[in-house]
């Protein structure tokens, strides 16, 4: 499977902290690291990592975070084509408390620069099984980049994350949608709390398949005239959430089908959750990637 991932690249500054800072509070850190993140960085690692043959188009600054990052991306084995522009590189501040969860504040920088698509990079696009777009870049790239793909049947995969406007009828331009249940009611304009398959009906109803993560819950896979299907989280400790949701995006996209049928989406939503759980067990979003035995196994298990 070959996947060509269109999107955002930072450094993230993770802090351990005992909780979550809330509006006005003062916390300590336990530590500070630093990672390689940024949803279609995560998600391009993801991929190439579960042995898809995986191309990255971003935008980085002139900077030694750029450098860091690019150096990672060849160290997963990605074919990197990025842009090098006068703006800093995009970086992530990331608080994880010791129940691993995370709230997370992000500077575009050089991500914003992603714009006016280049033939080389439509063509990357055009030449790809599968093209996955998320929302950490101008809204004008993600809708281009959709409808080259269309326009090449290249299987479109979108992470409509973080929150945000989406056009509604750029969703029946998209193969495969890929939400949590928050993200899932904002686009369904459905209040916070709608059930999933309530959900899920709303969203099909656009023409797309549709992945609802839940976390620890597991997810639902449901598409058009294809009844909601519940696949199962795995047990596990918790270190770390940081990231996880893009394992679970680049594992999906490696491993899916280009049949992409009801049977296709639920083997790769089973893939998916087997990776994004081996992820959750680790710190950092780069660093906490698996590898396509480590996902192996566990589903063999």
């Amino acid at each position: 499977m070959s996947v060509v991932v269109i999107g955002s690249a930072n450094l993230d500054l993770v802090y351990e902290v005992e909780r979550i800072p809330a509006p006005g509070e003062t916390v300590l850190s336990r530590g500070l690291a630093s990672f390689p993140g940024g949803k279609g960085n995560n998600q391009a690692i993801a991929a190439a990592r579960a042995g898809a043959e995986t191309r990255f188009i971003a935008a980085l600054g002139r900077d030694a975070a750029a450098d860091q990052l690019a150096a990672q991306a060849r160290d997963a084995g990605i074919t990197l084509l990025d842009r090098r522009v006068d703006a800093p590189t995009g970086t992530a501040v990331i608080f994880v408390d010791r129940k691993g969860e995370n709230s997370i504040v992000v500077n575009s920088g050089a991500n914003a620069a992603l714009v006016d698509l280049t033939e080389a990079e439509l063509a990357e696009i055009a030449a790809a099984d599968v093209m996955v777009v998320q929302l950490e870049t101008p809204l004008e790239t993600v809708t281009a980049a959709i409808r080259a793909a269309r326009a090449a049947d290249t299987v479109v995969v979108l992470n409509a994350a973080p929150s945000g406007a989406f056009p509604e009828e750029l969703l029946g331009e998209v193969d495969i949608l890929i939400v949590n249940e928050h993200e899932a009611a904002e686009l369904a304009g459905e209040p916070a709390g709608t059930g999933e398959r309530s959900l899920m009906s709303v969203l099909t109803a656009h023409g797309c398949d549709v992945v609802i993560t839940l976390g620890a819950d597991g997810a639902y896979v449901g598409g058009r005239g294809i009844d909601a299907v519940k696949v199962a989280a795995f047990p596990v400790e918790v270190k770390d959430t940081t990231g996880a949701g893009d394992v679970f995006v680049g594992a999906f996209a490696a491993s899916l089908d280009r049949t992409a049928d009801e049977r296709s989406l639920v083997a790769a939503t089973e893939f998916a959750t087997a990776a994004s759980a081996i992820a959750v067990q680790r710190k950092g979003a780069g660093p906490s990637i698996p590898t396509l035995d480590e996902v192996r196994s566990l589903l063999d298990s």
